[in-house]
């Protein structure tokens, strides 16, 4: 019976074998890995900036009731764009398809398209067809307004915002006629536009 015993035993011999050669191998993995030269990114990805400008994930502006008004809520996008102007651009696609869960509302038209955005030297020109006008009454309008400065400026708070309809600037919305005076800023939307 002790023979039976110490065959199944393994030498310390081989254990110390196996071991080296473990870490040896280890080591040499760890070696080739760390001297790869990083993987190039080819033209054909998209970069996904979490932080695309001044350090800010772009966000769409939601109404959110209260009990007195409305609120302009913020809701964080994913949005996989490499230039500021991209990021915009499908920000207000999101914002112009409505939210699609929650409590949160929009007083845009559904129909309402993006023509044109431009973003440059600290002034955003956000170009919308006609269908933005039409329907609602003037908080509705206001909403509208806000939804588009804030969603506008998420990238740079401070920008100046131009609201052009079907390529005209927008100087009165909607059949109470709420003038829009431009350029607008979150600052001169909070003066002069209470929700």
């Amino acid at each position: 019976m002790n023979n039976q015993q110490g065959s199944k035993r393994i030498s310390s011999g081989v254990i110390a074998a196996v071991s080296a050669a473990v870490v040896l191998v280890g080591g040499g993995v760890a070696w080739l890995a760390s001297n790869q030269p990083p993987t190039p990114i080819r033209p054909s990805q998209t970069i996904t900036p979490r932080d695309p400008v001044q350090g800010q994930t772009p966000h769409v502006y939601w109404l959110k009731p209260r009990d007195t008004g409305l609120d302009l809520v913020p809701q964080p996008v994913e949005i996989a764009a490499t230039q500021p102007n991209q990021v915009l651009e499908r920000a207000f696609q999101a914002l112009l398809a409505g939210p699609t869960e929650g409590t949160d509302s929009t007083t845009i038209p559904p129909e309402t398209k993006l023509l044109g955005l431009k973003m440059e030297n600290g002034e955003v020109h956000v170009n919308l067809s006609e269908d933005f006008t039409k329907g609602g009454g003037s908080t509705s309008m206001v909403g509208r307004i806000g939804q588009v400065i804030y969603t506008a400026t998420t990238l740079d708070p401070n920008a100046k915002v131009y609201i052009e309809v079907e390529g005209e600037q927008l100087e009165f919305l909607g059949g109470e006629g709420v003038e829009v005076l431009q350029p607008l800023t979150r600052q001169s939307f909070e003066q002069n536009y209470p929700l």
